[in-house]
């Protein structure tokens, strides 16, 4: 049966595949026919994932993607690539009076260094087929959507998404192609661990026209809407998934 969508035949890579976005997307690539190679630093998790995707020659790789020497690591284990999503991401809920630098690199290594390093040892090495996708998960909150206490989280996405443009055109002369996905609230771990009260909570859903937020599949499926040959002539652009939360 045609479907413009499948990934039957490709080999994808997913960062954070332990949990949330990472570990829908991971599942949704496998329904959808991809082999994958997982990747976070929780071994136990990135098992319970692997155990989750449907039948294929998956594989998991544990790595600390803030350490370029795991990454490294990573690229020389693994096979030619036909996609990448970057999913593996932290945030952190805190007024600006009180961030330290060791905050600041916390996030940054994670939200904005860890890709821009994997991306440019995959083309230096060579892993990434001609035609490749690659998929970068930003957030609203780094597309002008702001909220306090949230600017460390916010910048780091903001840079991201800004390094997926320039790398959709570096990359563009291989056929190579760059966007990211820009979520709203998704209902992970990520958000369950912020400090925010259920009033907060409920006062920040009231936000999103759609009354509710995101579930992690829902991005998984736009993830493979990119890696798929559907969008062999898209590059540099970004898809917000966010309830309507952006139009307020």
């Amino acid at each position: 049966m045609y479907n413009p969508f499948s990934l039957a035949g490709k080999t994808i890579l997913v960062t954070g595949a332990s949990s949330g976005i990472g570990r829908a997307t991971a599942i949704e690539c496998s329904k959808m026919g991809a082999t994958v190679i997982l990747t976070a630093r929780n071994e136990e998790r990135l098992k319970e994932t692997l155990h989750q995707l449907d039948n294929g020659e998956h594989q998991y790789i544990v790595a600390d993607l803030t350490n370029e020497d795991e990454i490294k690591l990573i690229v020389e284990q693994i096979p030619e690539l036909d996609g990448v999503v970057y999913a593996a991401g932290i945030s952190m809920l805190k007024p600006i009076q009180v961030l330290s630098e060791k905050d600041v690199q916390s996030i940054f290594a994670t939200n904005y260094t860890a890709p821009v390093l994997l991306t440019k040892m995959l083309s230096k090495k060579r892993k990434l087929h001609s035609e490749a996708s690659l998929v970068f998960i930003s957030s609203i909150s780094g597309n002008g959507n702001t909220a306090t206490a949230l600017s460390l989280y916010g910048s780091s996405k903001s840079a991201l998404s800004s390094f997926a443009k320039y790398a959709a055109l570096e990359l563009s002369g291989k056929k190579i192609r760059c966007n990211t996905i820009c979520p709203g609230r998704i209902e992970t771990n990520l958000l369950q661990n912020q400090t925010m009260t259920e009033e907060d909570l409920a006062k920040d859903l009231a936000t999103y026209p759609l009354h509710r937020y995101g579930k992690p599949e829902e991005v998984a499926q736009a993830a493979v809407y990119l890696l798929s040959d559907a969008t062999k002539w898209v590059t540099g652009t970004s898809i917000t998934i966010d309830g309507g939360r952006t139009l307020l």
